[in-house]
């Protein structure tokens, strides 16, 4: 059994707080690093029509013997099929690679506000969603711009918005008007994507204090949040290490340490500007 504790999502459906991230993962690497992961107790995995894995992450998904109803999968919908034809029919495509009939979570991957095509998108999401072949819908690097025009022309309000998170991303005004508006946060690049967030010294000093690793330290700073996480590895000691942050608390001065550590950097694109299709 997993011991990762849910989050009740906006419309209901419950949510593992953290979920293991299959990007920049190769289609047969996938199948085993999510088979592995699976055997660890993850039950959440987060795929996208842009990673060219979803059919590997299927497969793992298949052999596990798990029940369909304890596994809980994301997928999204990239940029080059945004509008409500072509949504309709990406989100077909993915279903068919996953080898699934729903999908729990379906994302729109970027909004690309160049096309200003993602509230037609959003339209074709919330059909997926009334005839249940997603049991929830939301999106991905949204600004709060962004966002307000969904509640402004859907009917459906994101359930979730996966944004690049870390110490030094902490993005905490756009944290506050998910909160407002009954939007889960989840953090893609939790950890930093390996580029020094790690060796920090702060993070390397709490981690010292609890006698546990940086990653597990930075995990745990997103989960005492409130955020959704999907760390990533296909080491299978890392992915078990990811894991294992449910049985220690960081204390008041650690949250206010790595607090500190905010500046504002992003690792990806900035989604205001980002409008790459290929």
């Amino acid at each position: 059994m997993s011991k990762v504790p849910f989050i009740t999502l906006n419309n209901g459906v419950r949510m593992p707080r953290l979920g293991f991230g299959v990007w920049q993962v190769g289609d047969d690497e996938a199948t085993e690093a999510v088979g592995t992961a699976l055997e660890a107790g993850y039950r959440s995995v987060d795929t996208a029509a842009a990673y060219g894995n979803e059919a590997g992450t299927g497969k793992a998904l298949a052999a596990s013997g798990l029940p369909r109803e304890e596994l809980f999968v994301t997928t999204k919908v990239w940029n080059s099929d945004h509008g409500y034809d072509a949504a309709l029919r990406a989100f077909d495509e993915s279903l068919r690679r996953l080898g699934l009939e729903y999908v729990d979570l379906y994302l729109i991957h970027w909004p690309m506000p160049g096309r200003g095509l993602y509230a037609d998108t959003w339209r074709a999401l919330e059909r997926i969603h009334s005839e249940g072949r997603a049991r929830a819908i939301g999106v991905s690097n949204f600004h709060e711009p962004h966002l307000r025009r969904l509640l402004e022309e859907g009917s459906v309000v994101p359930a979730v918005n996966q944004i690049e998170l870390h110490p030094n991303l902490a993005q905490g005004a756009l944290r506050a008007f998910h909160a407002e508006h009954g939007i889960a946060t989840e953090a893609w690049s939790p950890l930093g994507q390996g580029k020094g967030l790690l060796e920090d010294p702060v993070i390397v000093s709490v981690a010292e204090r609890h006698g546990r690793t940086p990653a597990q330290v930075v995990l745990r700073w997103h989960l005492q949040l409130g955020n959704v996480v999907i760390p990533k590895s296909v080491t299978p000691s890392r992915i078990a290490e990811n894991i294992d942050v449910f049985d220690f608390e960081l204390d008041g001065a650690d949250m206010t340490a790595l607090a500190g550590l905010d500046r504002g950097e992003r690792l990806g694109p900035d989604p205001e500007t980002f409008d790459f299709t290929g």
